[in-house]
């Protein structure tokens, strides 16, 4: 059977299959069969007589490691022994059994980016730094990037004693890690970082998990960072037998650390390296690849391969200019009803933009046309309040030596415990070299908590009732009881809001979440649960099975495909993006003309281009040209839709309304400059918006112009990002 599977295959995928030993570099172009070969080839393996425990498999993300792992077993079932994991996944597994040699328990708590700011914050405030100073964000953003180029806190002291913010942020990095260290968690950098300082520290521990992993496949591997790239030139260096894959066409994620020469001098890397291209496309027509070739043929850090399809030239490309960005959020509506009138399905859709920003107007078209659609990317399920809170719960129960889940629920809901008892409560922890649980467990003790004694008391025993039912309850029995014994559930019933019986939903998701992870794992536990959900990314979300089109980003496209695909807003500025153009880095410019690639290379069947002579940025109406990209593309194979005067008056008239008033047209092609914006609110705070309502500040990042750009996740209208010039946010 699997002979016959694999004889199926093109040559170059079956090369790829049975290339078994030593070094291999499998580049495959998009929607080439990589999964495929990958999963062909971790049968064949076991099939020649390598054990699965010897194979491991590393994947980028939670969803395409589940398919990876189901396509096996369908093929072997040996495949079940395969350890088939993300990156970060892996690490986890290695340090639940190692940890103790880095000086962490076994138990470990798992920081998300919530948590590390909320950190960060506090150790702000504890050194006396306004945290508009130096952002929260910005911090632990520089914190993360060392992380992945794997330097650590002392030696990132060395290299910063010269300049002093960096300094400040330097000592910043050596406290957050103290902090880590002592509440025994890893933020998500800390899982590669301090498996690699394992392996790098302990030669023994290394060669153990080298015996182990005698065969080691990696996909997306032109989205590894330097940790990533140490982590498995590490485990590999032994045996030497690494296959990777991926798509150097495809890198899109330099802005959070990717290195497209981990893919670029991979044969430098590793000696006597096998390269095989698969550039064969199963997904699209020609005239779609054509138009991929064609632009990321001017790229010049990159290897040459051409996408290529036995299918025929499939239909033209189209290119939409709209009058302004309504009359182009109606065109891409009025395609996708009339698509489904015509027997389509709504899913077939989906609307990918440069950035989040194009959202909006894009979301009313929709609306307006009453066609059923789902914003990918919006706010997190898992960064839901109501969910972080009883998360917050879990964490407390299952690690109590972590502090802060404990510091975020202590008066969650009100139980009378302000922020001046919750600082004394801290204070009176780190003078006697306790965690902040063991201070409340004796809190009586503190004098200077006198008349709050009652309150922490009974919240500790609330604490203390739940860790001794967690021994014998299931997770999802477990969460039941944190709902009724700290009266979340009751409060909620009692507020008996539209909000309110949204986040009861909610709520009852994470139980049934809980449910499911029982029934899929046979040793479910506590520790598990949380370490699953710490780990899910948000890509791991999508599916297809609602009959919606879809919004997303074009870097959340990636590794998806649908029927049709409209790219909008491709306009100079915005795709390719200003700072691209501005940069003068060639580099820059090249990552957005990948990010064209993997934009095109969504589409199936049909593919739309849409612009607008002029849209809304910043608080006015600017102009902007057609994006160069489209200059790239040959043009005999774009049809360029006609501007047909009936058409735009009904669409028009679709798009604005009988009294609406239209914008003027504008002539300039430079884009205004905000103004200014004084803040009385940062990260945290509740503000109201006069059209999103009411939502929490999440982050503020200073612009060069002195505004702020305000990432706040509002209740009804999930995650939006905005300019404090223009958005006249007001603190409620």
């Amino acid at each position: 059977m699997l002979n016959d599977s694999i004889n199926s295959l093109n040559p170059e995928q079956k090369k790829a299959v049975l290339t078994t030993e030593g070094p291999l570099l499998i580049l495959a172009g998009a929607g080439s069969g990589k999964t495929r070969v990958l999963t062909h080839r971790i049968a064949y393996l076991i099939e020649q007589g390598v054990r699965p425990y010897n194979i491991l498999a590393i994947t980028f993300t939670n969803k395409a490691a589940r398919e990876m792992k189901e396509r096996v077993c369908a093929i072997t079932p040996e495949g079940d022994d395969v350890w088939v994991s993300t990156f970060h996944s892996s690490c986890v597994r290695i340090l639940r059994r190692e940890a103790d040699k880095m000086g962490y328990d076994s138990r470990f708590s798992i920081y998300d980016a919530d948590d590390s700011e909320r950190l960060i914050r506090e150790i702000l405030k504890g050194m006396n730094i306004s945290d508009k100073v130096l952002k929260p964000s910005s911090v632990l953003a520089e914190i993360s990037a060392q992380k992945d180029k794997l330097i650590g806190p002392e030696k990132y002291a060395k290299l910063t004693e010269k300049d002093f913010r960096l300094k400040k942020i330097s000592d910043i990095y050596t406290a957050y890690q103290k902090h880590l260290k002592s509440n025994n968690a890893m933020d998500f950098d800390d899982l590669i970082y301090v498996c690699t300082e394992l392996f790098r520290t302990r030669p023994d521990v290394l060669e153990k998990w080298q015996d182990r992993f005698r065969y080691i496949l990696v996909d997306e591997y032109q989205d590894t960072n330097a940790s990533q790239y140490r982590l498995v030139s590490m485990l590999a260096q032994k045996y030497g037998n690494l296959c990777v894959v991926g798509d150097d066409d495809q890198s899109i994620y330099g802005w959070r650390g990717a290195d497209i020469r981990n893919i670029l001098d991979f044969e430098k890397d590793f000696k006597d390296t096998v390269v095989i291209r698969l550039e064969q496309n199963y997904r699209s027509g020609a005239n779609i690849l054509n138009a991929a070739n064609a632009v990321i043929k001017n790229n010049v850090m990159r290897k040459t391969k051409t996408l290529r399809t036995a299918a025929g030239a499939g239909n033209m490309l189209h290119f939409y200019r709209a009058r302004s960005d309504i009359e182009e959020s109606a065109f891409i509506a009025e395609k996708i009803a009339e698509g489904v009138s015509h027997g389509g399905r709504y899913s077939d859709y989906a609307i990918l933009y440069r950035n989040n920003s194009l959202s909006r107007v894009l979301e009313e078209g929709l609306i307006r046309a009453g066609i059923p659609y789902r914003l990918f990317g919006g706010v997190r399920f898992y960064g839901r309040r109501e969910i972080m809170d009883i998360l917050s719960y879990l964490k407390a129960i299952c690690n109590p030596g972590d502090d802060m889940p404990i510091r975020r629920i202590i008066n969650v809901p009100k139980r009378g415990i302000g922020d001046t008892t919750v600082a004394k409560l801290a204070e009176a922890a780190e003078e006697n070299g306790i965690s902040f649980y063991t201070a409340l467990l004796s809190a009586d003790a503190v004098p200077s908590l006198k008349g709050k004694t009652k309150q922490l008391e009974k919240f500790a025993e609330l604490l203390v009732d739940l860790r001794d039912k967690a021994e014998s309850e299931s997770v999802s029995e477990l969460i039941e009881d944190i709902l009724d014994d700290t009266g979340y559930r009751s409060e909620l019933e009692k507020e008996n809001t539209d909000e309110a019986r949204g986040r009861l939903e909610n709520l009852q998701e994470l139980v049934n979440k809980a449910v499911e992870y029982e029934q899929d794992n046979e040793n479910a536990d506590l520790a598990g649960f949380l370490e699953e959900v710490a780990l899910v990314a948000d890509v791991d979300a999508y599916t297809d099975n609602a009959d919606t089109a879809v919004l997303m980003t074009l870097h959340s496209s990636k590794g998806l495909e649908f029927p049709t695909v409209f790219i909008a807003a491709f306009e100079e500025g915005i795709f390719p993006g200003f700072r691209a153009i501005t940069s003068g880095k060639a580099s820059d410019m090249e990552e957005e003309r990948r990010l064209c690639y993997v934009g095109i290379t969504r589409a199936k069947e049909e593919l739309y281009f849409t612009s607008a002579r002029e849209r809304m940025q910043y608080g006015s109406r600017v102009a902007n040209l057609p994006s160069r990209f489209l200059e790239e593309i040959p043009p005999d194979i774009v049809e360029h839709l006609s501007d047909d005067r009936a058409a735009t008056e009904n669409r028009r008239s679709f798009a604005y309304g009988a009294n609406r008033v239209r914008p003027k047209p504008v002539n300039s092609y430079r884009m205004p400059e905000p103004k200014q914006a004084v803040t009385d609110f940062g990260p945290g705070d509740k503000v109201r918006h006069i059209k999103f309502g009411i939502g929490t500040v999440a982050a503020m990042e200073e612009k060069r112009d002195g505004s702020f750009e305000i990432t706040v996740d509002f209740d009804n209208m999930g995650r939006r990002t905005v300019n404090s010039a223009f958005a006249n946010l007001k603190k409620v």
